[in-house]
C-alpha cells in the first residue's frame, strides 16, 4: 500500500566518546546529592491533570525518536569529534537540541543496524553535552553559548547563555535510551542515569528563580517553555517544543518509573488537550505557538505525529482524535516517489493555478470522452480552496485539479495513521453508509451499504485517506476489513 507521512511517502520511515566511563567514576562529573535529592523532592506546583498515564507496554516500533535515524555519511555541520554543531554568522557553536536530536536518530541507527559506529557517535553527542552542562538550582541545565532572537515571533530574544525546555526533555529521552541500551557498558549507563536525574531535576523548579523552564500559567495548567521568558505570561507557549519534552518525560518514567515523571506527563497532555484549539486554524495548517499565531506547516505536520504519538504512549484517544482533524485541516502535500495515480472520471474538468495567497490566476478545461488517470506529486490544501491534486505530466503538467470523489481522487491507501489500542466508532442509527474494500492499487474489490436501526459501534485501527476520502479501517464484526468514509462516522475522542 502507498503510506505517506509527514516525514516521507513510507509509513515508518566513527568517533570514539572517549573518557564516558571514567567520568561514571565519580569526581568532577558525579551528580551532586542535592540534585539526586530533588528528584524525588516532590512538583513545584500543583497543576491541573486529566489522568494520563505512561502506557508501557509499546511496541519499541512506536516508542519516541524510533522513525528518526541518522545517515551514515554526516553531511551537516559537525566538528572533529563528530558533534552536531549549529553555525551562526559563519562560526561554528553547539546546539543542545540539535545535538539531543543528532544523537538520538544515531541511537535509532544503531538499534536497528548493530553498528558500533552509530553507538560511538551517539556517545559524542551525549559527552559533548555531559562537558558543556550547567549546575543550578539542584539540578543540571544544557546551555545554548549563542545570542538568539526570533523575526517572527516578537519579544523571543536571549543573550547567551539561555535554556530550553525542549532541551532538558530531549536530554530526558537520549540519556534514558542511551542508559538502557544494549552495547553501552554498566559504567556508562550509569552514568547516563545520572545525567537525566540531574535533568529531571530541571523540570521540579518552579519560575521563581533563574535559570527554569517549567511554569504554571493562570488557569492552573502546566507549562514546560521550549522559549522560556520573565514573567512567563510572556513566553512563547511554543507547542512542539512542549510535546517533545512530553516524550522525554515518557521516556525517563520508563527507565525509572518515577511517578513524578507520570504526573508530569499527565500534565502536560493536560494543557496539549486543553489549549490545541487555540493552537488550530480550521481547514489551515496550525500555529506554531500559542502567544504570536503564526501558522506553520513545517511544524503543523510535527504536531500531528507527536499527538499520533502521544496516543501510542498514553493511550489516550482524545490525543488520536486531536492529530486526525489536524491531518485533515492540512495533509502532508507530497506524495512521494513516484507519486500517485489520479482517477478522473469522463466529461469537463476544470485545472487551475493559484498564487501564494491561494488566488486563482490561471484556469484550464479540458475534457475526457472516458474515465482517464493522470500521475500527481502532490495533494494539497490551497487557502480558501480546499483539497487539490498537482497534475506532474501530461497535458495538464503543472496544474492543479480540485479532488472531489468520485470525479477526481487519489487511488489507493495514503498517509495512514496507525492506532494502538484499537478505537471505537459509532455507525449513527438510520443512516445508509457505504464501505467499500479496496486493493492496493485503488481498484474497489467489494462493496457494502450498512444501515442501523440503532446506533452501533465497531473497532478500528488505522485511519488513512483512501481513493481520496478520509476513511477508517474496522477490524470486527460484519465490516471486518472494510473502510468506512470517516465523514459519517463518530469516533471516540470527541
Amino acid at each position: 500500500m502507498n503510506h505517506a507521512a509527514y516525514d516521507g511517502p513510507s509509513r515508518r520511515t566513527l568517533f570514539k566518546a572517549t573518557g564516558i566511563a571514567a567520568l561514571a567514576a565519580g569526581g568532577s562529573w558525579a551528580l551532586e546529592g542535592r540534585a539526586s535529592a530533588a528528584v524525588t523532592s516532590g512538583l513545584p506546583f500543583q497543576f491541573k491533570t486529566g489522568g494520563y498515564t505512561c502506557v508501557t507496554d509499546v511496541p519499541d516500533e512506536m516508542q519516541p525518536w524510533r522513525d528518526h535515524t541518522a545517515l551514515r555519511v554526516d553531511t551537516g555541520p559537525h566538528d572533529a569529534e563528530g558533534v552536531r554543531m549549529h553555525l551562526v554568522n559563519g562560526k561554528q557553536y553547539d546546539h543542545p537540541v540539535s545535538q539531543l536530536q543528532y544523537g538520538l536518530q544515531n541511537v535509532t541507527s544503531y538499534r536497528q543496524t548493530q553498528d558500533d559506529f552509530y553507538l560511538k557517535r551517539a556517545q559524542a553527542q551525549a559527552k559533548r553535552l555531559i562537558d558543556r552542562k550547567v549546575r543550578a538550582r539542584a539540578a543540571w541545565w544544557f546551555p545554548y553559548p549563542f545570542d538568539w532572537s526570533s523575526g517572527a515571533h516578537k519579544g523571543v530574544a536571549y543573550k547567551a547563555p539561555w535554556y530550553s525546555g525542549m532541551a532538558q526533555g530531549e536530554a530526558l529521552s537520549l540519556f534514558s535510551q542511551l542508559a538502557l541500551l544494549d552495547g553501552v557498558s554498566p559504567a556508562d549507563q550509569q552514568l547516563y542515569r545520572q545525567i537525566a536525574d540531574g535533568a529531571f531535576a530541571s523540570l521540579l523548579v518552579a519560575d521563581n528563580a533563574n535559570p527554569w523552564v517549567v511554569a504554571r500559567d493562570k488557569a492552573g495548567y502546566l507549562w514546560i517553555h521550549e522559549y522560556p521568558k520573565n514573567k512567563p505570561a510572556v513566553s512563547d507557549f511554543t507547542y512542539n517544543g512542549f510535546m517533545f519534552a512530553a516524550l522525554g518525560l515518557w521516556d525517563y518514567h520508563k527507565m525509572t518509573g518515577n511517578p513524578l515523571a507520570e504526573k508530569l506527563f499527565d500534565g502536560s497532555l493536560t494543557t496539549l488537550f486543553q489549549y490545541y484549539p487555540n493552537m488550530r486554524n480550521t481547514n489551515w495548517m496550525s500555529d506554531y505557538c500559542l502567544t504570536h499565531g503564526v501558522p506553520n506547516a513545517k511544524y503543523h505536520g510535527v504536531h500531528v505525529k507527536l499527538m499520533r504519538q502521544l496516543h501510542w504512549l498514553s493511550g489516550s484517544v482524545k490525543s488520536a482524535h486531536i492529530s486526525d482533524m489536524l491531518m485533515d485541516d492540512y495533509p502532508h502535500p507530497a506524495l512521494g516517489s513516484p507519486g500517485g495515480q489520479i482517477a478522473l472520471a469522463g466529461g469537463v474538468h476544470t485545472f487551475y493555478k493559484f498564487g501564494a495567497t491561494g488566488a486563482i490566476t490561471a484556469t484550464k478545461k479540458l475534457t475526457f470522452n472516458r474515465a482517464t488517470a493522470a500521475p500527481s506529486s502532490q495533494r494539497i490544501r490551497i487557502q480558501g480552496r480546499g483539497i487539490h491534486y498537482l497534475i506532474s505530466s501530461g497535458t495538464a503538467k503543472g496544474w492543479y485539479t480540485p479532488e472531489a470523489y468520485p470525479k477526481a481522487y487519489l487511488r489507493g491507501e495514503w498517509f495512514a495513521s496507525v492506532y494502538r489500542p484499537t478505537r471505537m466508532a459509532t455507525f449513527p442509527a438510520a443512516t445508509s453508509i457505504g464501505c467499500i474494500k479496496v486493493a492496493e492499487n485503488g481498484d474497489v474489490l467489494e462493496t457494502k451499504t450498512v444501515r442501523f436501526a440503532k446506533a452501533s459501534t465497531a473497532p478500528f485501527d488505522r485511519r488513512a485517506v483512501v481513493n481520496g476520502r478520509p476513511m477508517i479501517h474496522i477490524t470486527a464484526g460484519s465490516l471486518k476489513d472494510f473502510w468506512a468514509p470517516a465523514s459519517q462516522i463518530l469516533p471516540d475522542g470527541r
